[in-house]
């Protein structure tokens, strides 16, 4: 698998997705969670989907409850926090492992494609970011520190990519 279009994943509904419907498109891929201190990062991340959607981009959120239990709750659960708290838009996947034996495809492409500091291909914890391409390489990822607001330049940059 050598791009992000090359997978198929499950909707927050179980509906299985192929990733192939956001070619052409810039993603943002984020590991997410309901309760953790980074959790308030939604808010900044739909406000980057609601202002660049038109313009092609695309935030990809992937519940995960590997890191301190902070994702417990089940897709119906999940779904009406997100939309009642933060009136997310953007696409939810199913929950999946972001590590370990049971790490999802998806993420198993990204971590080495694109590994952390000093090559760690381990997700350190929820919200950790990857900025995928219109042709969907993996272009950069971030800490889950890293507010979704200073990505704008980076997201801009490769919106103007072909």
């Amino acid at each position: 698998m050598t791009s992000l279009h090359s997978f198929t994943v499950r909707s927050i509904q179980g509906e299985p997705v192929s990733l192939t419907r956001y070619e052409g498109q810039v993603a943002l891929v984020v590991n997410v969670a309901s309760q953790c201190g980074f959790t308030p990062q939604y808010a900044e991340l739909e406000a980057l989907y609601r202002h660049y959607r038109e313009q092609g981009f695309v935030v990809l959120g992937f519940p995960c409850n590997q890191f301190g239990k902070q994702e417990p709750g089940s897709p119906d659960q999940i779904l009406d926090f997100c939309r009642t708290t933060f009136d997310i838009t953007f696409p939810l996947f199913d929950k999946i492992d972001v590590n370990g034996k049971n790490t999802a495809p998806l993420y198993e492409w990204l971590k080495n494609a694109r590994p952390g500091v000093l090559g760690t291909r381990h997700i350190k914890w929820n919200f950790t970011k990857f900025l995928i391409g219109r042709k969907g390489q993996a272009l950069k990822r971030y800490a889950p520190s890293v507010k979704p607001q200073t990505l704008r330049s980076d997201i801009e940059s490769a919106l103007s990519e072909g």
